[in-house]
């Protein structure tokens, strides 16, 4: 097997590709809105990762890896991270559907809350007061986004947005399952193995869902499906390649760009209004988020410093 050439440390470039990969699957996210009226989550699924399929392929020839990328020690490893991720995803496709996307985006947020949870549950990962406490405050942040669906303030609130909010939330809690199952595969998998078959176990997962009411599209709703599951390809390469020059403290800030993002398409898009209540709930998620990643950074970089204090010198 070849040796895996892991480049030059280049924070700047991470960041760069990580703040690229974020406005993709915004777009990417965008188009499965903008087809929510006519097409269901499941079909929707079945799109975003067949035709990221390809766009996987082609990167691995370009870098070389298509012999060795895609080998796997543990198939069912796949199936069952693959079972959890699909139902992650069409939870998150059904929920853009039935709510408004800034409020879409900012539930989706109570994914890495969630994983901090799991991690401690099911992989035994110490979880100390100050990141239990970020969680709880994020979780609180969740809340008050929830709260006009739950009946808090009871204008306008419609059955359809409390049903959104609750699938979207669901979809959160397996998206957090799911990276919990990739946090198992990575000491064994490669990356690109991990994402192909994913996209090639949701594919024919989502086929599932074809007697319940897939619909025969048009060619510009086809278009706009075929586009997003593109751009979800190049989203999750774009994604990989930034952890690739940078850690992981650095970069994941720059996934709440994606809520500046989802403002500026909800209201010139979508003629969407965000509220006062669900961009104060977003605004204490994303500040528990980064504190939570802020004091992982600090941790690791004090982890660094033992080591090399106890590593012999000469």
């Amino acid at each position: 097997m070849s040796a895996v050439v892991v480049p030059a440390p280049s924070p700047m470039r991470g960041i760069l590709l990580k703040i690229g990969s974020v406005t993709v699957f915004t777009a990417m996210a965008s188009l499965l809105k903008a087809t929510s009226d006519q097409v269901p989550a499941g079909e929707q699924v079945f799109f975003r990762s067949l035709f990221a399929i390809p766009v996987i392929l082609g990167w691995l020839v370009w870098r070389g890896e298509l012999a060795t990328g895609l080998r796997t020690s543990r198939p069912m490893n796949h199936a069952y991270r693959g079972i959890v991720g699909t139902l992650a995803m069409g939870c998150s496709f059904a929920g853009l559907g039935l709510l408004p996307f800034p409020e879409a985006t900012a539930l989706g947020y109570a994914m890495p809350l969630l994983t901090v949870i799991f991690a401690a549950m099911f992989l035994g990962e110490q979880v100390r007061a100050f990141r239990l406490g970020m969680v709880a405050l994020g979780m609180a942040g969740v809340l008050i986004v929830l709260s006009p669906r739950l009946g808090a303030t009871a204008d306008g609130v419609s059955t359809a947005e409390t049903l959104g909010a609750v699938v979207t939330l669901v979809g959160a809690a397996f998206g957090g399952l799911a990276q919990i199952f990739i946090r198992k595969m990575v000491a064994e998998e490669r990356t690109a193995a991990i994402v192909f078959w994913f996209s090639v176990t949701s594919t024919v997962l989502s086929l599932v869902t074809l007697p319940f009411g897939w619909v025969l599209l048009d060619p510009g709703t086809a278009a706009l499906l075929v586009t997003a599951g593109l751009l979800g390809g190049l989203a999750q390469i774009l994604l990989t390649s930034a952890y690739r020059y940078a850690d992981a403290s650095v970069v994941a800030p720059f996934d709440y760009v994606s809520m500046i993002l989802a403002l500026a398409i909800g209201w010139f898009v979508f003629g969407e209004v965000a509220t006062g209540v669900m961009l104060g709930g977003a605004a204490v998620i994303i500040a528990a988020g980064v504190a939570i990643i802020w004091r992982e950074q600090r941790l690791g970089l004090a982890r660094s410093r033992a080591r090399k204090v106890m590593t012999p010198q000469g």
